[in-house]
């Protein structure tokens, strides 16, 4: 297989890379697969993002969701987000790129956060508008309903299964989606929405159980067109109905987006100094300006 790829694409096999992805489940999870350290900046819709193409089984960034990130960045521009298991941190950066008022991200790893504040910098978007908060998510969301927090978009893109030891329990997205997205439903503004999403085969949205009978399937709009594999992801909006009032709203001034190429945009008509110190929860830190 990896000589194939090398004489398709003309690349050395050196440059070639072969992971296998397996299911998880019970104590099973993905480890580190090596330390090499072999980093490469790549370029999104005029975004810069690093990719580690060795040491992980994914790289850093999911081109599955590309045209969903740009989907964000256009519709951030004076909006509060909230992205959860932001992983390296992607969808922040288009956020912030499209002229968030802030942008928070939350992850349970040391690992991730550290990167995805290197994405932030590598564009320029680290500031006061950015926070990174190392935090299981389910403590997170709890906080934030007592503190009667509030935001426009929230970014609902979890793993399909979690066991890590730094949280209680596990997340097993078959079972916990209905109440993670009704969590983040009571944390919405006015006219804020929820996009989930989840790239389990076997994924059916329990309806039933969701507290919103305003929900949007996406999944078409959002898989690139040269994505063979219809099933890479589902995606979904979420609003509230329009009888649930918010208890408070997110009202800040905005930032004007990150300017970039009409080319870079996607086509929809075919319808997870380099760094400061990471947050801690519960108190997180603004990120300084670098």
């Amino acid at each position: 297989m990896v000589s194939a790829a090398a004489r398709a694409l003309s690349v050395q096999p050196d440059n070639v890379y072969l992971k296998t992805r397996t299911p998880q489940k019970g104590n099973s999870q993905y480890e580190r697969l090596r330390a090499s350290g072999r980093r490469i900046e790549v370029v999104e819709s005029n975004l810069r993002f690093i990719v580690n193409v060795s040491d992980y089984l994914d790289t850093g960034l999911f081109l599955d969701h590309r045209d969903t990130r740009s989907m964000i960045r256009d519709t951030s521009v004076g909006k509060s987000v909230l992205n959860l298991f932001c992983y390296t941190g992607s969808f922040s950066v288009h956020a912030a790129a499209g002229g968030a008022t802030s942008v928070t991200s939350v992850d349970l790893s040391n690992t991730y956060l550290a990167w995805a504040e290197e994405n932030m910098s590598l564009n320029g978007l680290f500031d006061d508008h950015t926070t990174f908060v190392r935090a299981d998510v389910a403590e997170y969301l709890r906080e934030c309903l007592e503190r009667k927090k509030r935001f426009d978009i929230i970014i609902l893109d979890p793993p399909t299964f979690s066991n890590s030891k730094k949280m209680d329990g596990t997340l097993d997205i078959l079972r916990d989606h209905p109440a993670l997205i009704n969590t983040c439903l009571r944390l919405l503004s006015r006219d804020g929405f929820v996009l989930f999403s989840t790239n389990h085969r076997k994924f059916r949205l329990r309806l039933d159980e969701i507290e919103s009978r305003d929900v949007t399937d996406i999944t078409n709009t959002t898989i690139p067109a040269d994505f063979r594999d219809r099933k890479i992801h589902k995606s979904f909006i979420v609003r509230r109905d329009a009888n649930q009032e918010p208890t408070g709203t997110t009202a800040q001034k905005a930032r004007a987006p990150r300017d970039r190429p009409a080319s870079v945009r996607p086509d929809r008509s075919n319808t997870k100094n380099t760094r400061s110190r990471r947050s801690e929860h519960p108190k997180a830190r603004q990120s300084p300006r670098p």
